[in-house]
């Protein structure tokens, strides 16, 4: 009678031929040890051609870097949660250069089809509840290097990846970071975020796009308290539909011009068939003003948007259905002196629908550009406050020509 391998047995995961794909099945340790090596030693044993199964309950504490792949299926039935251990996930999340941002889980590859059902659970409680004492965010926007909240899955240094049939819960920072990656596609992904204390689910970010290209998220439901989808810098041939977002910031391009002497260009995004409700914006536009600091992390950035258009979006309680703002983080006089140089062009709102939250009091619109936005037009657009007079309030738009509503200067600029 022949043994597994010592190494086979150790790793506990069965490796057999099917389809010509070999197959490696990770088995469970159990008693809340860390299957991360074993996880790790299954996707290198398969990570050409191969199939992983992760079709049972297993607890992470280990960094889970799995590059090199080729041709990798990724059977995700099971659940995979991370351990709450802050003291050791801060230095041993792996480190991806903006905003600070660190993920437990990197992605890396051609041709890889992660599905299956399953879960992906953060284990955030703790990482908010600490957040909300020590507001330790380091650079603007991010997240410090003292105190790394690990993002549960980025797709890194990817190419021609699917995403399919995941619920995503509890994640300390973003759910979801595509980086520097190309050809990805999500769809029906399922994520909440909800906080069992007082603290916020802070930077719940459903997805985040950064130096990546043609990119598809569809057909999900994100309940958070952040961006339901994020463009963030060199975000371009990104198609976004068919989705459900409650209780988030919106979608939003940005944001951008946030390092100075940096280049950010979004463009060519296309985002349609939206349900937003109860959220702070709708289809929004952010950006960092400028700054006088040659070295500033918090505005200074240049570059462009263009060629922008939300489609399609039914707004209930949202508090800014349509935004545009250049001063992003930063302070109104700071901003007035060194107005953003990032330009905005080719935006356009196509039956943008239904109640603002009054929050704002009667203005359902607020477009707000420090340089001349160009080519911004609006059709279709049909929004209302709960009480009074719908306003729509317009800043710095070279022509308004093309909107269906008649444009109010800011109160600051009425005399």
């Amino acid at each position: 009678m022949k043994f597994l391998p010592l190494f086979l047995a150790s790793i506990a995961a069965s490796v057999a031929a099917h389809n010509n794909r070999r197959v490696c099945k990770v088995k469970a340790l159990g008693g809340g040890q860390d299957d991360g090596p074993n996880i790790l030693k299954a996707f290198k044993k398969c990570a050409k051609k191969g199939k992983v199964v992760l079709d049972e309950y297993y607890v992470v504490d280990t960094l889970l870097l799995t590059t090199g792949l080729e041709d990798v299926e990724i059977e995700l039935s099971g659940t995979v949660q991370y351990t709450p251990d802050i003291a050791k996930w801060s230095p041993q999340s792996y480190f991806m250069t903006y905003q600070n941002a660190t993920t437990a889980w990197f992605l890396s590859g051609n041709k890889i089809h992660l599905y299956g059902g399953g879960t992906l659970d953060g284990n955030g409680q703790l990482w908010w509840d600490t957040y909300n004492i020590s507001k330790n965010s380091g650079t603007a926007g991010g997240s410090s290097r003292t105190f790394a909240r690990p993002i549960p899955l980025t797709v890194g240094n990817a190419t021609n990846v699917l995403i399919e049939d995941l619920r995503q819960i509890g994640s300390p920072f973003w759910n979801n970071f595509v980086y520097q990656s190309k050809h990805v596609t999500y769809r029906r992904i399922n994520i909440t975020a909800h906080s069992y204390s007082s603290s916020p689910t802070a930077n719940s970010d459903g997805w985040d796009i950064y130096r990546s290209s043609f990119v598809t998220i569809t057909n999900s439901t994100v309940k958070n308290s952040d961006d339901c989808v994020s463009f963030k810098p060199n975000s371009t041939n990104v198609l976004v539909s068919h989705m459900d977002c409650d209780g988030s910031h919106g979608i939003s391009v940005g944001s951008l011009g946030q390092y100075a002497g940096t280049t950010d260009i979004v463009a060519n995004v296309s985002v349609h068939d939206i349900i937003m409700k109860n959220a702070q914006y709708g289809a929004r536009i952010k950006v960092f003003g400028g700054s006088p600091d040659a070295n500033s992390t918090a505005g200074g950035g240049s570059g462009f948007v263009k060629n922008i258009t939300f489609a399609n979006f039914q707004v209930a309680n949202v508090e800014g259905p349509i935004y545009i703002n250049q001063c992003y983080m930063t302070d109104p006089e700071v901003c007035a002196k060194y107005p953003s140089t990032l330009s905005i062009s080719d935006v356009h709102y196509v039956n943008i629908t239904g109640t603002s939250a009054g929050t704002q009091g009667t203005v359902v619109v607020d477009i707000q550009c420090s340089a001349q936005c160009k080519d911004i037009t609006a059709t279709g657009t049909n929004l209302s406050p709960p009480n009074g007079t719908s306003t729509y309030v317009c800043k710095n738009i070279v022509s308004t020509n093309q909107l269906d509503f008649n444009c109010t200067a800011p109160a600051a600029d009425v005399e």
